[in-house]
């Protein structure tokens, strides 16, 4: 579960930046622009987090059937 819970933060992440960069474009703001950027970034690595994580539960999931 915590795969998904990251993927989902990440999205959420992710989204409101582009809210925040374009509110930035919009005013002319940079740094509003900047920090939007950012938060995407951190949402798009929070979701690749999120990836990585369900894949290992994946395989440790496999390992135990194998081993049973």
């Amino acid at each position: 579960m915590g795969g998904t819970k990251d993927k989902l933060e990440g999205a959420f992440d992710e989204a409101k930046g582009k809210v925040k960069e374009t509110f930035g474009d919009a005013t002319d703001n940079e740094s509003q622009q900047a920090e939007g950027v950012g938060d995407q970034v951190k949402g798009k690595a929070k979701q690749a987090w999120g990836n990585v994580k369900e894949a290992a539960e994946d395989v440790k999931e496999g390992a135990k059937r194998v081993t049973n």
